[in-house]
This record gives structure tokens, C-alpha cells and sequence, in this order.
């Protein structure tokens, strides 16, 4: 029982530092969920609750606990193993992925995609670099155009970067950034590590094939937050 409440103040205080995150999003009231969850079984198992449970009900109920934590587990572990791609096909273009634009520049997240994209287009000067996002009600300016401008602060040619500023979602990301691609290039998609899977997924519905990821760096502050948005992301992928 008092771990049920100790794991229930922890998710609350998460759902507290998550939120003065400002990441623009509700999904913060997620932890708060999850600490009802634990709070409701810690009052649960002090008064032993459950031995007055038809024993159907428990044995259903366990069975219903380890499947889902099973598939957690192996959705986890495919979302991990994206973690350190690199792009293996030697992407003759590549996509960045938009995240929020705030007023001073970029905000982390998008820094992490975009400073990997720095490192990949100077080791590949050849390289073209397509940056992908529209402008949402909280942002100063397009995503494609907050990011084309801290690439050229960072040193990268004006004539390497193509904006794609329309895009709202991942699945707009890659099918608006193809009309800039030849059809028959290698590309790569830079996003943050936790979302890598999930970009890829998506890209390949789109019907790319010559395709690989490349891996930037994630906030391991708010990486338990990221990984498990992108367990939920992934089980409303999988519905039909």
C-alpha cells in the first residue's frame, strides 16, 4: 500500500513538472491519471478488496494486466531499438521532422533534431536537407521557417535547405516534404529518438521504401513522458 502511494506522489509530482514544461499539449493529466490509478489500488489492497472479488473476476483481471503488460514491453523494446539509427541507406536527402517553435528560437526538442541534422549535413556535403512544419496558433512563425534559419545560423548553405511550412501532422510532414524529393532518392527522417519508430511507420504507409532513420537526441528528464505518449501513439496506429 505504501508503495501504491509513494508511486502515486511520483507520477503527480511528474505530471507537475511535465506541465511547467510548457510542451503546449494535455497529455500531463495523463500522470495524474496514472496516480489515481495507484492511489485506487493502494486503498484497494489495504482492505483487501480484491478477497472479496469473485475469483473469475481476479484470474481475468491478472490475465488483462499481463497482456497489457506484455505488449507495453515489446512496443517499448521496438521503439527503443530505433534509438542509435543512423541512417543506414546514405540519404542523399533528409527530412526534419517540425516540433514547437517558440518566441526565442526552437524549442529543445526541435534542437535536438536540428543539430543532428547540422552533424549529418556536414559529414555528407552533398546532402539536402528538407525541414517540415507548419505554424500553430502558439508559434511565432512556421516551424520550416524557425528551423531553416537556426540551420543557416549554424553554418548550413541557404541552397541546401527546402521549407515545407504547411505541414500539421507526421503524415502531412512526409507527403507534403516528397513533392521537394526526387522519387527515386535516399532519404532519411531526423526526429528525436522515442519518435523515430513511429516517423518510420508512417513513412513507409506513405509508400516510401528507399527510406532510413537517423536518431537525435532526446531529454532524459522527460523521456519516461515521451516513451510512454508514444506507446499510446502506437496503439492508435494499430487500429483500424
Amino acid at each position: 500500500m505504501i508503495l501504491c502511494f509513494l508511486l502515486a506522489i511520483l507520477c503527480i509530482g511528474y505530471g507537475i513538472l511535465i506541465r511547467m514544461a510548457g510542451s503546449g499539449t494535455l497529455f500531463f493529466a495523463v500522470w495524474f491519471g496514472i496516480a489515481g490509478l495507484f492511489i485506487f489500488s493502494g486503498i484497494f489492497i489495504h482492505w483487501k478488496l480484491w478477497q472479496k472479488l469473485p475469483v473469475i473476476l481476479v484470474r481475468i483481471g491478472s490475465i488483462v494486466l499481463a497482456l497489457f503488460l506484455f505488449f507495453f514491453l515489446i512496443i517499448e523494446g521496438i521503439i527503443f531499438s530505433h534509438f542509435y539509427d543512423t541512417g543506414e541507406n546514405n540519404p542523399e536527402y533528409i527530412i526534419v521532422l517540425g516540433a514547437q517553435m517558440r518566441e526565442h528560437g526552437p524549442s529543445r526538442v526541435l534542437r535536438y533534431r536540428l543539430d543532428r541534422a547540422v552533424e549529418y549535413l556536414y559529414e555528407h556535403p552533398d546532402a539536402i536537407c528538407v525541414v517540415s512544419g507548419g505554424q500553430g496558433k502558439n508559434e511565432p512563425c512556421s516551424e520550416a521557417e524557425g528551423m531553416a534559419a537556426y540551420l543557416e545560423e549554424q553554418g548550413i548553405e541557404k541552397d541546401r535547405i527546402l521549407l515545407e511550412p504547411d505541414s500539421k501532422t507526421t503524415s502531412q510532414n512526409i507527403r507534403n516534404s516528397m513533392n521537394l524529393i526526387p522519387q527515386d532518392a535516399a532519404i532519411g527522417i531526423i526526429t528525436n529518438n522515442f519518435h523515430l519508430f513511429r516517423a518510420l511507420q508512417t513513412a513507409k504507409k506513405e509508400g516510401l521504401t528507399n527510406i532510413s532513420g537517423i536518431a537525435a537526441d532526446s531529454s532524459p528528464l522527460y523521456l519516461p513522458n515521451n516513451m510512454l505518449r508514444e506507446f499510446l501513439a502506437e496503439i492508435k496506429f494499430l487500429l483500424p
